[in-house]
């Protein structure tokens, strides 16, 4: 007998332990996940140099895919020159994306992102429909889309920081995170990466264009001038960009934790907690944000988006098909999983092997 009652104890132990560190991966990931917004946006104000911010970021990324998969702490696909070929594609379409989305970031508030961010269901189920002959929206998807199409236009209809400039990048980031989002199911289908190795290679490719659009867009030429110009070293700037990349860090080990401990109901419940944490933050720690009405019409948004998750799910918690299945492994790979609202359809169960990394710079970054 008592070896029974030590076994039933320890039993109890066990799962008060498991109990703990379950609830603390979910507050890690709640916390890190909201926050990152916040310090991205700190991060691009403090630190002029958008694009250089970006590769900071991915090289980050990649070197911690990198150095984890030698320590055998996860597994990845091997960077080999045939897969590179073949994923530049899709690589240069998510550095459109982030580059449309920083300087979005750049030009608009955060309340301004979320509401653009969140009409991507609409876009993508249109695309879907046209490109890939998936079936038409059920009635309640519809509705859902048409919650969201109200509350942007209620939102653009309010914004008294309106400015062609923002707007300008918000419809091109848009389409750029549309298409991307279209075209990486594509490719997530047939090149058969992990989601280790998705990340690998989207960061790694990522990095190797970022070059081009330093020229491109001149910020080399600027970064260029101002080391000439004596700048001196701004520790706030520094900072800025180093909490940036950790944080990024911390929601790519949070992401991937909470998701393997808790249902996928659970993580999507956190997610869009996550989304209403980011707004509060936002409103409580600067003036730059939306006011009364504007915030209104981006809660309608949300609202707007959960009913859409729900609408594509399958009750149970599964994924309505393969092809969502394959969109949410692509939001989830690059910064295009915005908490845990996985847009193209229902989340994975634990254990499965295309399980969540959320990336620093994606869906996260938000306006001023």
């Amino acid at each position: 007998m008592p070896a029974v009652v030590n076994l039933d104890t320890s039993n109890k132990q066990q799962q008060q332990q498991h109990l703990t560190s379950t609830g603390g991966l979910v507050v890690g990931y709640a916390l890190s996940s909201s926050l990152l917004a916040v310090v991205n946006k700190y991060a691009v104000t403090m630190f002029g140099y958008p694009a250089l911010l970006t590769a900071l970021q991915y090289a980050t990324s990649a070197l911690a895919v990198c150095l984890l998969g030698h320590l055998r702490l996860l597994s990845h696909d091997p960077f080999t020159y045939a897969t590179s070929k073949r994923f530049l594609p899709a690589a240069a379409v998510f550095y459109l994306a982030i580059f449309t989305n920083t300087n979005l970031l750049r030009h608009a508030n955060v309340d301004t992102f979320i509401v653009f961010r969140s009409l991507t269901p609409i876009l993508v189920a249109a695309a879907d429909t046209a490109f890939r002959a998936q079936p038409s929206p059920s009635n309640l998807t519809f509705a859902s889309l048409l919650i969201i199409l109200s509350g942007a236009v209620g939102y653009v209809a309010t914004d008294s920081t309106f400015t062609l400039t923002a707007y300008s990048w918000a419809a091109a980031y848009l389409l750029a995170i549309t298409t991307e989002m279209v075209y990486i199911k594509h490719v997530v289908t047939t090149l058969g990466l992990n989601t280790w190795g998705f990340v690998l290679y989207n960061n790694l490719l990522s990095l190797m264009i970022a070059p081009f659009f330093w020229v491109l867009t001149g910020e080399y030429a600027h970064l260029l001038e101002a080391l000439d110009g004596g700048t001196s070293f701004d520790p706030a700037a520094a900072l800025a960009v180093s909490l940036s990349c950790v944080f990024g860090l911390l929601i790519s080990f949070f992401g991937f934790a909470a998701r393997r401990a808790v249902s996928a109901t659970a993580f999507t419940v956190t997610g869009v907690v996550n989304k209403f944490l980011t707004v509060a933050i936002n409103v409580v720690i600067w003036d730059k944000h939306a006011g009364p009405a504007g915030l209104a019409s981006l809660l309608l948004t949300i609202a707007g988006g959960v009913l859409y998750q729900q609408s594509v799910t399958r009750p149970g918690g599964g994924s309505a098909s393969p092809p969502q299945q394959a969109a949410k492994v692509s939001e989830l790979a690059n910064v295009g999983a915005e908490d845990g609202d996985l847009e193209g359809g229902g989340g994975n169960q634990p254990g499965d092997d295309e399980t969540s990394l959320l990336l620093p710079v994606s869906s996260k970054q938000e306006g001023k």
